[in-house]
């Protein structure tokens, strides 16, 4: 007898499924529990009053998104601030004509914790995707990967050579130690097929 009752249960578990409900559903439950009460709204929309409640917390955000959305799981940022400066870094790295990828994007979310101080964040793909996500970016393919100076080009330039000559004089390195090379391959800067854009926002 408890071995056909088991069976009864894990069959029962079996045919059990998750709805998804769209983002006007829940709207409209919401503003049913806010006439009636929750318990109300559950008996009226056949729907747990744990999701009513949960809905109504989410009430802002879910005005925000297409009537349509079935999945609206408010994923909030734990660090909005870095989030917020790291997405700017992007918009102008990108207006200025340069490729952001992942990679570029989890490097330098890193600095930004260290500089803000922010201890055990790890950058990993899955916080970088669901941050793009957040941000609205996408990865797009480039129209054009043509390299272009970069608009602080001579800034860098004269840097660079600060640095080269305030070296040599910390170290004593004699000209006759010095070796130009030409066409030397690096792996910076040079042209990629796809990078980081901004979506439009959807109509």
């Amino acid at each position: 007898m408890c071995f056909m009752q088991n069976i009864v249960v894990l069959t029962t578990l079996k045919m059990a499924k998750r709805h998804a409900y769209e983002a006007q559903f829940k709207l409209k439950a919401i503003s049913y529990a806010e006439e009636y009460g929750n318990r109300a709204a559950t008996r009226e929309y056949k729907i747990n009053e744990s999701m009513v409640r949960k809905w109504r917390k989410l009430e802002n955000e879910l005005q925000q998104v297409k009537k349509t959305q079935l999945s609206f799981r408010g994923h909030q940022a734990r660090w909005p601030e870095l989030e917020e400066r790291l997405e700017q870094w992007i918009v102008e790295q990108r207006a200025s004509g340069r490729s952001v990828s992942t990679v570029t994007i989890r490097l330098r979310a890193v600095t930004l914790a260290e500089e803000m101080k922010i201890e055990h964040f790890q950058g990993g793909p899955s916080w970088c995707w669901r941050f793009m996500k957040r941000c609205n970016f996408s990865i797009r393919t480039r129209t054009t990967v043509a390299q272009r100076r970069p608009a602080d080009c001579y800034e860098q330039l004269a840097n660079f050579r600060s640095y080269c000559q305030k070296h040599i004089a910390e170290k004593r390195i004699q000209p006759s130690h010095i070796t130009n090379m030409d066409e030397v391959p690096l792996t910076f800067d040079i042209p990629v097929s796809h990078t980081v854009e901004k979506r439009e926002p959807a109509l």
